[in-house]
């Protein structure tokens, strides 16, 4: 089993940063489960083999087994520190595995903090990060992709995050996963098999039909990317950076689409000069709009930092909305080579704004009104395409940039052992391709993790979890 590890400071209500150093898992760990900041009603959370003795230092006795009593909460001397409900699961069938009990007391933080000291008294330590989570990994009560649907779904900022969030959470992308992992294990028997057996008179490989096999799922791992691939999507947001000339109409765009005066409009050029950032609920798909300055060749001072950031924006974007004033002839006229100044990389949507002062019918882009609304579902629709929204067979699937990561080298190698059979170089070297396929499906839920990624995806959970 892998370390676990705590922070370097253990008396401190610690954030998400921290230096790791190894421990056993015999700790019993501590913390706050409620978000800071006053409430109704606020948690603390013990784990481990200590629960018990925590228990009885605080509440007299150990509570039954998975009811909620009202308790007293006291401290080493006997004071009473607040009264409440007390949970008790014992392991193994508790969220970590372990024994775990929860307080549920009045959500003062002065209370939750002597509550939490109190329990530190009675031999527990400070929790890190997503220590929770990671201890039920570690004891099999699910595996890595549900963890980090733990994280996923508490930050999900749209109604489809969260949703796709629960059916990864419930085990549906693992599923999928775990599927796969199956038929690649039964490919491998064949192809072990015909090299043990490869003098013997037995075409093996074709009585398997092992290459047609190895195409169909081929073709499940790339529906299985789309589909996590809209979950990262989900979870991530798009950067869109809406970029143009002076007076081009890019504020009152971002304002038309955010659905609010979000931005300063005004006739006079340069109104912009900072990057301003605005969060958009693209009909479930999280969207960054960004305003930027007017882009233009002479500009000093303030100005030429506005469109330096400008600038600096469009090469990191998702997409880029450049914004032409459709009813100025010049500005439609220099389009060409102002687009060819933009990153190659970056796809452009050309916005023809102000359509109405304008029969813009002709030329390249979506014509809009910004002030007037027009245009504007039409565009909200054409950007979640653009982003890459799609309907997939799976569903949309809570899923991170490393999920997709392992499906490519997994999908890279299963390609390449496609390309060996198909052209008879060789059998060995298409099962050690589909080990290394394997292997790096069994990443996703943590059949092979190391401690280092381990360490590094728990680190991204917030205490508590």
């Amino acid at each position: 089993m892998p370390p676990v590890y705590r922070p370097a400071d253990v008396n401190s209500r610690p954030d998400c940063s921290f230096t790791m150093t190894a421990v056993t898992s015999a700790d019993t760990i501590v913390a706050i489960a409620t978000p800071p900041g006053r409430g109704g009603v606020g948690i603390v959370r013990v784990s481990g083999p200590a629960a018990s003795a925590v228990c009885i230092q605080l509440l007299g006795s150990v509570p039954p087994v998975r009811r909620a009593v009202v308790r007293r909460f006291r401290d080493a001397s006997g004071a009473i520190l607040d009264s409440g409900l007390a949970l008790w699961s014992p392991a193994p069938a508790s969220f970590t595995g372990e024994d775990v009990l929860e307080l549920h007391a009045h959500g003062s933080p002065i209370v939750l903090d002597l509550l939490v000291a109190a329990c530190l008294a009675a031999g527990a330590r400070m929790a890190r990060p997503g220590e929770f989570s990671e201890r039920a990994f570690l004891n099999d009560r699910m595996d890595l992709a549900q963890a980090e649907a733990i994280a996923d779904l508490i930050n999900a900022g749209s109604v489809a995050a969260a949703r796709a969030a629960a059916r990864s959470l419930q085990g549906d992308f693992s599923a999928y996963v775990h599927a796969l992992e199956a038929r690649l294990l039964e490919l491998r028997v064949y192809l072990e098999a015909a090299i043990d057996f490869g003098e013997e008179d037995i075409d093996l490989l074709s009585e398997a039909g092992v290459i047609e096999r190895l195409r169909q799922l081929d073709a499940d791992y790339r529906e299985l990317t789309a589909s996590a691939e809209q979950g990262r999507l989900l979870q991530e947001g798009c950067a869109v950076v809406i970029a143009g000339r002076p007076n081009a109409g890019k504020s009152s765009l971002l304002n038309a689409l955010s659905g609010q005066d979000a931005a300063i409009v005004s006739d006079e050029s340069g109104t912009t000069r900072d990057v301003l950032r605005e969060r958009v609920d693209l009909d479930g798909l999280p969207v960054w709009l960004l305003d930027t300055a007017g882009l233009r060749d002479r500009a000093v001072g303030v100005e030429a930092e506005g469109i330096r950031r400008a600038r600096l924006e469009l090469e990191r974007a998702d997409h880029v909305l450049f914004v032409v004033d459709a009813a100025d002839a010049e500005a439609v006229a220099a389009l060409p080579r102002e687009l060819a100044a933009l990153p190659p990389a970056t796809p452009v949507t050309v916005i023809r704004n102000k359509s109405d002062l304008q029969d813009s019918s002709a030329g390249e882009g979506l014509r809009v009104s910004a002030v007037r609304g027009s245009g504007i579902a039409e565009l909200r629709a054409h950007l979640r395409f653009a982003l890459g929204v799609r309907t997939t067979a799976h569903g949309v699937l809570s899923a991170r940039r490393r999920h997709l990561d392992a499906l490519a080298r997994s999908g890279e190698r299963l390609a390449v052992a496609v390309s060996v059979l198909a052209e008879g170089q060789g059998t060995e070297i298409a099962a050690e391709e589909l080990r290394l396929a394997h292997d790096a499906l069994g990443e996703i839920t943590g059949r092979y993790s190391s401690e280092d990624l381990l360490g590094e995806i728990f680190a991204s959970f917030c205490i508590g979890k």
